[in-house]
């Protein structure tokens, strides 16, 4: 048996019927075409874990189109097979974010591209993913989500159909989702993906956030013979409290410890709400309540008479108890950052105006440095965020660098010729996949190096790395 503040140590004495919970109860121009997914059903499993459906391809929208290709006779296409191999190569290789995250580049609907983002959500906590793509409307976008710590590698968990609406998901546990953006074939323009991480839940207090949170969960109570099972939001007497979701009111009464409490039972995600030490109570048993509505007021009631006015707030899980609110009721600090660069900053190469530039794990000086770079190092832009820009190194390891560190690469530093025919590869690296070729003695314009390649444009425009050794000057 537990109580609605605290879990009792050994030897220490359990409450009275009267003051434990109730026990938990089942309910019966430029246009833009959005992307992400309409509102995912919360997904609890009897057993108290998360029940994921998980999709195979064949059930997908995604895995219905590469169908369609092949009843065409279009999957063993070059063009087929390398959209395959960039669905498969995004996941392995996705951007590491943290919320709030926003991102605008352009998609070559030449050249077959998907975008995939890993973002960690901790229990309590809902994902919301926009993107924007300028497209014609007829344009199929395929958005999937999936758990990528499974032990059989990335599991889908969500495939919607395109064109859906925003994505909002809330698994039962923490943990680690992939998001995966890829248009259909030769299909791109400029687009735009926003990622939120949020508590699920509003905040219980009217005018008051996490910050006048001043008691944990978990916190020693009567020298560690009781442990807190909620958090306190301090606030002055009659300050109302809120509804953090729609219910039922269960239970309305004065308790013990409690004081002054109300119950409302959150039947979507099988949660009892717990809001105790209140000074007045607005709520009846059966009352359906929205998200936002009164049910009190602040006070200190109960065993909180020799406290300042505060609010006990705790929630309870059918079949486990009570679960720490923290990260439900905790919201993305500021909003995601405003592109500040231009458009044309968004494609092609740029290279590095001074020595010693870092390149950062996300779009902050705070990064984790993925490496130090030379003067000139060129670098292929794949998107800005807010003052940065996400880029890709000539070995394909990414990262972000702001942009006033850079300046184009669209000057020649000088022409050279292909001593035999030469493979035009993506990256600098012997084995990296290849784009195009030169012929013997056909002329490029070199851009950049790196190592021992040359960043290179062709004649018909195509950028490329050709190795350094294999030109003639």
């Amino acid at each position: 048996m537990f109580s609605p503040h605290h879990s009792l140590a050994p030897g220490a004495r359990a409450l009275p019927p009267s003051e434990a919970p109730p026990s938990p109860s089942r309910s019966p121009g430029r246009r833009r075409l959005p992307l992400a997914v309409a509102l995912l059903p919360l997904l609890w499993g009897c057993s108290g874990e998360l029940d994921l459906p998980f999709f195979t391809p064949a059930e997908t929208p995604r895995g219905r189109y590469a169908q369609a290709l092949d009843q065409a006779g279009l999957s063993s296409s070059a063009l087929a097979l390398d959209w395959t191999a960039a669905a498969d190569s995004a996941l392995g290789t996705p951007v590491e974010v943290s919320s709030p995250y926003a991102e605008e580049g352009f998609l070559d609907p030449a050249v077959p591209t998907a975008l995939a983002y890993r973002v960690t959500l901790s229990r309590g906590q809902r994902l919301r993913v926009e993107a924007e793509l300028e497209a014609p409307d007829s344009t199929r976008v395929f958005v999937e989500l999936f758990q990528a710590d499974s032990v059989r590698g990335p599991e889908r968990v969500l495939a919607p159909e395109p064109g859906t609406g925003p994505l909002e998901y809330e698994p039962r546990r923490g943990g680690e989702l992939l998001v995966r953006v890829q248009p259909e074939l030769l299909r791109g323009g400029r687009y735009k993906v926003t990622l939120v991480v949020s508590g699920a839940l509003a905040f219980p207090v009217e005018g008051r956030g996490m910050q006048s949170i001043l008691s944990f969960f978990g916190d020693d109570r009567e020298a560690g013979r009781r442990v807190h099972h909620g958090v306190d939001v301090f606030a002055p007497r009659g300050t109302p409290v809120l509804a953090v979701s729609d219910g039922l009111v269960t239970r309305v009464g004065d308790q013990r410890l409690g004081g002054n409490v109300v119950w409302v039972r959150d039947e979507e995600r099988e949660i009892n709400q717990y809001y105790a030490h209140l000074d007045t109570q607005s709520v009846e048993v059966g009352t359906r309540v929205q998200t936002g509505d009164t049910l009190g007021t602040v006070g200190n009631t109960g065993n909180a008479r020799t406290t300042a006015p505060h609010l006990h707030f705790g929630l309870y899980q059918r079949g486990e108890g009570p679960v720490d609110p923290w990260f439900f009721l905790l919201q993305p600090e500021g909003e995601a950052p405003v592109l500040a660069l231009e458009a044309e900053a968004l494609r092609g190469w740029v290279k590095t105006r001074d020595a010693g530039i870092r390149i950062r794990s996300t779009p902050t000086t705070r990064g984790e440095m993925v490496e130090e770079v030379a003067l000139g190092t060129p670098l292929e832009v794949m998107a800005g965020v807010g003052a940065w820009l996400r880029v890709r190194l000539p070995d394909g390891r990414g990262g972000f660098i702001l942009g006033r560190l850079t300046e184009r690469t669209g000057t020649s530093l000088r022409s050279v010729r292909a001593g035999d025919t030469q493979p035009l590869r993506s990256l600098a690296l012997p084995h990296a996949p290849v784009v195009g070729a030169l012929d013997p003695g056909e002329g490029v314009e070199v851009l950049g190096s790196f190592g021992d390649f040359l960043l290179v444009r062709s004649p018909a425009g195509r950028d490329g790395w050709i190795s350094a050794g294999a030109a003639e000057s």
